[in-house]
């Protein structure tokens, strides 16, 4: 391999201890570094010497020079125009980075912001301490400026502090200041944070789903081998040419408006491929095995990202003619199409007719073409003297251990005689799991570059498993540990389908869901949908989906109406059942028309089922049938199906980070089994700490045998959780090296060193207390998942528990207030618990929700007659609940206001309650209007915001509202800084109300 690839193997030097170092040395140490690998220094202070320098650089890179005014409207009209979110701003890096501007003279010229043609042309600087206003006044530690623009911010904390302060720091930068009006900072592309031990960066987004602290990322070298410390980060990641090659080269602003950093092996194996095509090219090597390669990416790595990367960097090759990207199935993954689409309007060849694929070939500005293996083989099948198999091409394939061991793939490579094959998977067909002499290797050649799971794992980008093995009912164990194909055919309809065991399995699920998917028992059904997760059940065949399926209505019609989950299911005709390699699940097609009738029948009251739920239209018709698939997979991923049944389909290539938990009454082995459980461990949240796995077959040998073979011999400590016992009593973790505190020693250490936690008042103690309460948060958010753990007397009682969790946020709200410089209670003392990671999203998982909390009081009033008694226990449970905090003085209002003894339903006290809380809203707003003179519909605004559950600094509304004030000395800033702190008290105690 060619060592001029931007990811080259990196040794740390040797170093001496720094941990000493504060944030202002780690932030004049990163400049200084910076300066000697060419950036030029540059003081800039203000909003004002930005936009100054901005100039200066726009016209350095055009060769222009801009009067004020032309400059003026040059702003306007495209670099900074009014009311451009991120996203505009974002969309001119990665996509509109040149603009035709008239000068004044008439004279109309490509103006243009970044050079990605020649990377070496752009101008890099880099700044600290740039000072901007919001809502607050910030000041931001260093910036690096591409011509003129900040496309980098780094956020730095002094070694030993937690990095999610500085993670935490940018959101509240981005709320704050980053986005408010004429702010350039809105073309960031990438954050870096770092505490100098440990660095890391992200893309600047609005996608919630990724804007989690589990979606930053680590650098790394083209082996992997991570590169943590802020030095080492800034001589790797900073070097100007790489540096400019991930803003140009190595981001995907994609379909859904999400800004995407590509991860370093990623791009590693994206330039491992431009390598081989050049180096074959001029080798003369097309059209061999030798010109190819594979690329091992573990299954939830992002594999997909990575091969539309590849295909569309290969199209700017001056020797291809086209690019192919090829995939498995018939159904063209939705946001796949989308995306290719985007790039290239006509690159995506739906359509059964070949002769649109044929005139997609031929069209000359068409680089890419997107299709499937079959209807590509068709293509081969009734053009065989086409022009394009004596050019120059590439064939990227999707998913490269599948259908591509067969004929079509060998026919495919047969009419091509300058092809340069390159196939994706994330679970290789080794000798191990081959059923013949084929391997991934002999069909692909070699392999180019790995990302195994044991990587993906210990970089936090996919989860690990817990593997529960049930034996529902004893007179079926032996029947669940058979393997053979024929042997289990015979038995599966006397004893796996017994109706018995069905039974049993389908109540296990029912009893199981709510714990598995950590769907809270105070919600609603459809605030559980919200805040928890969703499942699977993998079958053996269509006869066990119907069995199933069936069983669970029978079984919900008796449950009260909380506890039904939405089930749907989905199967269809599978072609061809023989394997291609050990452990393949069948694919299965899109015509469920050539099914038997049995299966046909039963499918189509499944989809009745399933559109009198979402009032839909979908039927077993193939091409109502496609779209069910797609309309299915949308509703899963957006938690809208609770349990989904499959035979096949959604096994393979399904992506959905809010499943959990996956099922299993099927057999399962090698890549088959590998790809089944990773539907469940893509990263989503904390709560979230792996996927779950609940076998009804005896699959610990197949378990631990597909681990071994995609991993290596110490693959099942890193892949697999530890065991009940182990998180109950405590355990040494081999792979951080860090001894883990049992469940069972945190309980007992934390009651007896803190039995009343109301009382603490020593910071020692407030530290102490914070530190232990967040690893039993931790330990107690991972044992929810054992069904052991359901049966556990508790050490901590509800009342010890309420406290606990009531002071834990007491404390983080103190600490929050003390790093913000704000005075905190009595004047008391700044407590420093930058290096505590507050598990904030844990507790949430816990939350106690008004409707209860409600309902509680109505329960309570019959207990005590004494009202300060039922207050002092309203307020505790009140307080232990993040969402309903602020809302600690509405409720008791509204107990002093109210006749307890009249109301005699949970119905009765809501409607009292909610009536009340909407006088109280409108009254608040009137006189927050009043009293701050606010203009305009104020009301509308706050009650928008109120909906929204933020106030709204982006855009010129808020600024709209505020009465006229001086701009001298901040007063006006000052004045708006005010009403947004009290809409935004008003928006937290009337959210959801």
């Amino acid at each position: 391999m060619t060592d001029g690839i931007i990811l080259a193997k990196y040794k740390s030097p040797d170093r001496i201890n720094d941990s000493y170092q504060s944030e202002s040395e780690l932030e004049y140490e990163l400049i200084n570094n910076l300066r000697e690998q060419g950036y030029e220094p540059i003081k800039i202070a203000t909003t004002n010497e930005l936009y100054a320098n901005l100039k200066k650089q726009i016209e350095r890179l055009n060769d222009v020079v801009f009067t004020e005014e032309e400059w003026k409207r040059f702003l306007i009209e495209y670099l900074d125009v009014p009311n451009d979110g991120m996203i505009e701003k974002t969309r001119k890096i990665q996509e509109d980075y040149v603009y035709d501007f008239i000068f004044d003279d008439g004279y109309l010229k490509n103006i243009k912001i970044i050079d990605k043609k020649d990377i070496s042309n752009n101008f890099i600087q880099v700044t600290n301490q740039i000072s901007q206003t919001g809502t607050h006044n910030n000041r931001y530690d260093v910036t690096v400026l591409v011509n003129g623009l900040p496309l980098v911010h780094v956020e730095l904390k002094k070694r030993g502090v937690n990095l999610h302060e500085a993670f935490n720091q940018i959101h509240r930068y981005s709320k704050e200041s980053f986005n408010s009006d004429n702010s350039l900072y809105k073309y960031v592309q990438i954050f870096v944070i770092s505490n100098g031990t440990y660095t890391r960066y992200f893309a600047n987004t609005t996608a919630q789903n990724k804007n989690h602290y589990e979606f930053t990322c680590e650098w790394a070298d083209a082996k992997n081998n991570v590169i943590r410390d802020l030095e080492d980060f800034t001589k790797t990641f900073f070097e100007k040419r790489v540096l400019l090659e991930v803003i140009t080269k190595y981001c995907v602003f994609d379909a859904n408006n999400t800004l995407l950093i590509m991860r370093p092996y990623q791009i590693a194996a994206t330039e491992r491929i431009l390598w081989k095509i050049k180096s074959s090219h001029e080798n003369r090597k097309s059209g061999s095995i030798d010109a190819g390669g594979y690329i091992w990416h573990t299954t939830g790595s992002g594999k997909t990202l990575t091969s539309f990367k590849t295909a569309r960097l290969a199209t700017e090759l001056k020797d291809i003619s086209k690019v192919f990207f090829v995939v498995d199935r018939k159904d063209l993954d939705y946001q796949t199409m989308k995306e290719y689409q985007k790039f290239q309007a006509d690159s995506v060849n739906g359509s059964k007719d070949t002769k649109e694929l044929k005139r997609s070939i031929e069209k000359q500005d068409n680089k890419i073409v997107v299709t499937t293996i079959q209807k590509l083989n068709e293509f081969v099948k009734k053009n065989q003297d086409h022009e394009i198999y004596g050019k120059h091409c590439v064939l990227i394939y999707d998913e490269c251990h599948r259908s591509q061991f067969g004929e079509a793939q060998k026919r495919i490579t047969g009419a091509f005689q300058h092809y340069y094959q390159f196939g994706f998977t994330g679970t290789p067909i080794f000798p191990e799991n081959a059923l013949g002499s084929e391997t991934t290797a002999s069909i692909f050649g070699a392999q180019l570059h790995s990302y195994v799971i044991t990587d993906a794992i210990r970089d936090g980008k996919v989860l690990k498993f817990k593997v529960d093995y049930n034996n529902i009912n004893a007179k079926f164990r032996i029947a669940e540990t058979v393997q053979d194909e024929k042997e289990l055919k015979k038995i599966e309809k006397k004893l796996l389908l017994h109706p018995e065991r069905i039974s049993a399995v389908t109540k296990y699920i029912l009893d199981a869901f709510d714990t598995k998917t950590h769907r809270n028992e105070h919600y609603s059904i459809k605030q559980r949908r919200l805040n928890g997760f969703n499942a699977m059940f993998a079958v053996q065949s269509v006869e066990a989906a119907k069995l199933y399926y069936e069983e669970f209505q029978i079984q919900m019609a008796k449950l009260p109406e909380a506890k039904r989950l939405k089930v749907a299911t989905i199967y269809s005709f599978s072609a061809n059942e023989e394997q291609n390699a050990i452990g393949d699940i069948p694919e299965e097609g899109f015509e469920p028309t050539a099914m038997d009738s049995s299966a046909k029948e039963f499918l189509d009251k499944v989809i009745s089922d399933y559109n009198e739920t979402f009032k839909s239209n979908f039927s077993t018709n193939s091409k109502e049938f496609q779209n069910y698939y797609k309309d299915l997979s949308m509703r899963v991923k957006n938690k809208e199906v609770d349990l989904l049944i499959v035979v096949g389909m959604f096994l393979t290539g399904f992506d959905a980070p809010t499943l959990n938990t996956l099922f299993v009454d099927k057999n399962l082995r090698y890549h088959g089994l590998i790809q089944a459980f990773s539907r469940t461990n893509r990263i989503l949240n904390k709560v979230k700490t792996f996927g779950n796995i609940v076998c009804f077959r005896d699959l610990e040998k197949a378990t631990k045998d597909a681990i071994k073979t995609f991993g290596d011999k110490n693959s099942i400590n890193v892949i697999l959780e530890k065991s009940y016992e182990e998180y109950m009593n405590g355990f040494y973790d081999e792979t951080s090296k860090v001894s883990v505190k049992g469940y069972v020693d945190l309980c007992e250490q934390i009651v007896k060193k803190f039995p009343e936690p109301t009382e603490i008042i020593l910071e020692s103690e407030k530290k102490e207390f914070a530190e232990l309460f967040g690893e039993l948060l931790k330990s107690d958010n991972i044992l929810k998942n054992f069904d052991e753990f359901a049966n556990f007397p508790p050490i901590i009682s509800d009342r010890q528990m309420q406290d606990m969790k009531s002071v834990y946020v007491d404390i983080r709200e103190e600490a929050l207030k003390s790093n913000n410089g704000e005075s905190y209670g009595n004047n008391a003392p700044k407590i420093d618990l930058s290096d505590i990671e507050f598990q904030i999203d844990l507790l949430k998982t816990d939350e106690i929700n008004l409707d209860y909390i409600l309902t509680l009081i109505l329960e309570k009033s019959r207990e005590h007659k004494d009202i300060d008694i039922l207050k002092d226990e309203i307020r505790r449970v009140i307080r232990s609940s993040i969402g309903t905090r602020a809302k600690e003085k509405l409720v008791i209002a509204f107990i002093n206001n109210i006749d307890l003894s009249k109301l005699k339903s949970t119905d009765e006290i809501l409607e009292s309650f909610y009536k009340y809380a909407k006088v109280q809203k409108d009254t608040q707003i009137k006189e927050l209007t009043e009293s701050e003179q606010l203009k305009g519909d104020s009301k509308h605004f706050i009650e928008k915001s109120i909906s929204k559950g933020y106030v709204d600094v982006a855009g010129a509304e808020l600024d709209s509202l505020l009465p006229p004030t001086s701009r001298r000395r901040g007063a006006r800033e000052a004045k708006k800084q005010s009403v947004f702190q009290k809409m935004q008290k008003l928006v937290e105690v009337f959210i959801g109300i």
